[in-house]
């Protein structure tokens, strides 16, 4: 009489990835916020895992987790896979909508530098369509379903499109208070929460050893911060890109000569080189050509 023997189980996959996100990134939060879970749900995932293996994965103590020798041979293998299967599910999605292009940038960049370019994507390539997210920080292009990142970046893999550099700008009637850079310490000056040190990078361009310390709102939003140095509201630190718009209108001027470089160009890249004459090749063509 044959015999059939049930199958053997797998593991569950969401356990897996629950694991190798928290072994990858050192923690069980980290691991949430990039799954898009709960902390709850990633400690329930590895903990069935474990109990499933009869075996630890992570040791457990008050300042958080820490891999054991077992976690440690095996992160490797499932970190390639992953990312193997990240590249795969890529492939499908663009095999399954080849005319249609996700980007990934910066707030700041998606509003006051990319926006303005995509008339003439469209123009030039009305089949395309062209799908913006905006994130604070370049996302893992092997495991997100992104085709082309746009972020500023130290000089490295990716494709330059401009260089980076801040200046003072302001609006033209508040330009006239302004006849050298300590006038500056009598109007104020608007600060982005997210790039804090442009107006010390600044300064010691324009000064060496020049301490200057801004006084001014503070703005989480760069974009917001640059709508309201056309209004009035005070001196921003411009990057070169983000406000050569408003510079080129005469919305906003630069009262002085000196720049600074900040050594991250507005680069763009992508997990695999776009295949010529894709719709990723297309827009990224047509973003590097101005």
């Amino acid at each position: 009489m044959p015999v059939s023997p049930p199958p053997l189980k797998g593991l569950p996959l969401n356990a897996l990835r629950a694991f190798e996100a928290a072994a990858r990134l050192g923690g069980f939060s980290s691991a949430a916020a990039e799954l898009g879970v709960t902390a709850g749900a990633i400690t329930a995932h590895v903990k069935a895992l474990e109990d499933t293996l009869g075996a630890a994965l992570f040791e457990r103590h008050a300042k958080g987790v820490r891999l054991t020798a077992l976690g440690q041979r095996v992160l490797p293998e499932f970190t390639g896979a992953f990312d193997r299967l990240g590249l795969a599910v890529q492939t499908l999605r663009a095999e399954a909508a080849p005319r249609t292009v996700h980007i990934a940038t910066l707030p700041a960049i998606a509003q006051l530098w990319l926006s303005p370019r995509l008339p003439a994507i469209r123009k030039t390539a009305p089949e395309i369509t062209v799908s913006i997210t905006a994130l604070e920080a370049p996302p893992d292009l092997k495991r997100a379903p992104f085709d082309l990142n746009l972020f500023f970046r130290p000089g490295g893999e990716g494709r330059v499109l401009v260089a980076d550099e801040v200046f003072p700008v302001c609006a033209p009637a508040l330009s006239k208070r302004l006849a050298t850079p300590a006038d500056l310490g009598s109007v104020p000056c608007l600060t982005d929460s997210a790039w804090p040190g442009d107006w010390a990078l600044w300064a010691e361009t324009a000064a060496p050893g020049w301490r200057f310390v801004p006084r001014g709102p503070v703005f989480s939003l760069y974009a917001l911060a640059v709508e309201e140095a056309v209004n009035g509201a005070g001196v921003l630190i411009g990057h070169a890109p983000l406000v050569q718009g408003h510079l080129d209108a005469g919305t906003l001027v630069a009262p002085f000569a000196a720049r600074a470089a900040t050594g991250r160009p507005l680069t763009l890249w992508s997990a695999r080189r776009p295949r010529q004459g894709s719709a990723a090749a297309i827009v990224a063509d047509r973003l590097a050509s101005g």
